[in-house]
């Protein structure tokens, strides 16, 4: 349901074209049911509809609501936040979640120089989460100025989230992980129940999402005696904004280096490495496993075997077709659709800054890179949980099991967990619970 990692963004910045280009089946927000859809006196708003007109919008606040489970945000926060948001102001988003962010920093601020160190860690803590929020949206990063405030947003972001590592006294350190000819940011948990040698799970998202968001689950694997190492690679979080590296479909590159650098470290069983992948990790998990068989336990959240797919279904096929006719055509009636919706030039321009392009039709010969075929899914040599949900929007879990040749498993999530949307935004507790249990059996060693 959520728009992190590509999904939802993609079918909503897409229908604008579909509509625009004549397409009588545009994306549709999930089907209202069951008691939600009221009787005879009017029918009920579903119980994600937070208020606004485009359902995005609900869709990333329920994202963020979530994360009050794991205290990383505070239902109020996002609430009054979402509230002061104006949907015709495509700035709105960004300037009201980092006015939040900003008044949680003061609010830490004074309870560190009252000497009150957990209290300045949780608000931290929470403005580290605001600031992520704040670039979900309407910041241009394409331009001098959006780039300039994607890495003021970034910088205190990551200012805010150490902060409440050291006062919280966190078990988990900043790492820096070696990358090519440059380091990739992370997060190294270790467990303080786990033995001398433990199991370790690498966190990864997906193309909106941060390391950051996934301290809950390092917080609940922790428990378990499961070391955590969360971390950003190109495309993603610090590394996009700070270091301007793009997505790359040969994602083994990116998850060999980490286990490298994971498995080196004392307090790792190099024989137990599990990797949770969310979102267009769905797809970037899955190919690094195809490669990288040192990954004993893999769980991609949905999982995902043609990425491209998901936005060739999206655009109107008369439109796409014109990507190899007529390049130029292509753009000029993307330019023309961008002009006409700031929302759609928005989501378009943050394609194509995340994968390093610089027009409409070389991100889509971009995103054609990013498909698996049978045989290199059959190369997988993990043990795979692959994950559903009952009203996954861009997610392909049943052709990526029927295609494993490993040991596999396949989890749906549903409504009446009321975690049936992509990533199950809104559903941590549940969510964590269904992927800890599956890898405590996968990925724990045996007594």
């Amino acid at each position: 349901m959520h728009w992190l990692g590509g999904s939802l963004l993609m079918g909503a910045l897409m229908a604008g074209a579909m509509t625009a280009c004549g397409s009588d089946d545009p994306a549709k927000p999930p089907p209202v049911s069951g008691d939600d859809a009221g009787d005879g006196g009017g029918a009920k708003k579903p119980w994600w509809n937070l208020g606004f007109q485009d359902d995005l919008y609900n869709e990333v606040t329920l994202f963020y609501l979530g994360h009050a489970w794991g205290q990383q945000s505070d239902v109020g926060e996002v609430l009054e936040t979402a509230r002061r948001v104006d949907e015709s102001d495509p700035k709105s988003w960004t300037r009201e979640w980092r006015k939040t962010a900003d008044r949680l920093m003061s609010v830490g601020q004074e309870s560190e120089s009252r000497k009150h160190p957990l209290s300045a860690s949780q608000a931290y803590h929470r403005a580290a989460t605001y600031y992520r929020a704040a670039m979900h949206h309407s910041v241009e990063p394409l331009s001098a100025q959006g780039a300039a405030e994607y890495r003021d947003l970034t910088r205190k972001e990551v200012d805010a989230f150490a902060k409440f590592l050291t006062l919280s006294r966190s078990p988990c350190e900043v790492v820096k992980i070696p990358y090519e000819s440059t380091t990739l940011p992370g997060y190294f948990c270790k467990s303080p129940g786990a033995a001398s040698r433990a199991p370790v799970l690498l966190y990864m998202q997906g193309r909106d999402a941060w390391a950051e968001d996934g301290y809950t689950m390092a917080e609940e694997a922790m428990k378990r005696g499961f070391h955590v190492l969360m971390f950003d690679g190109p495309g993603q979080g610090q590394v996009i904004r700070l270091q301007g590296l793009p997505f790359r479909p040969d994602w083994e590159k990116v998850v060999t280096p980490v286990v490298d650098y994971v498995i080196a470290r004392p307090e790792v069983d190099p024989d137990y490495v599990g990797l949770y992948s969310l979102s267009m990790g769905g797809y970037l998990g899955p190919r690094a496993a195809t490669k990288e068989h040192r990954i004993r336990a893999l769980v991609p959240n949905p999982g995902v075997i043609d990425w491209y797919r998901n936005m060739a279904a999206a655009l109107d096929p008369q439109l796409l077709a014109l990507v190899d006719s007529d390049e130029a055509a292509f753009n000029a009636k993307m330019d023309e659709l961008m002009k006409a919706s700031s929302f759609l030039r928005w989501g378009i321009e943050d394609f194509m800054w995340r994968h390093g392009v610089d027009t409409p039709a070389k991100l889509i010969k971009d995103l054609r890179r990013y498909i698996m075929t049978p045989a290199e899914v059959a190369n997988i040599t993990a043990n795979t949980l692959v994950v559903d949900a009952e009203e996954e929007s861009r997610g392909q879990a049943k052709e990526l099991f029927d295609a494993l040749t490993s040991k596999k498993e396949y989890l749906k999530f549903t409504a009446a967990e009321t975690a049936q949307f992509h990533d199950q935004p809104g559903a941590e507790a549940i969510q964590t619970q269904r992927i800890l249990e599956w890898l405590e059996g996968s990925l724990a060693k045996a007594p």
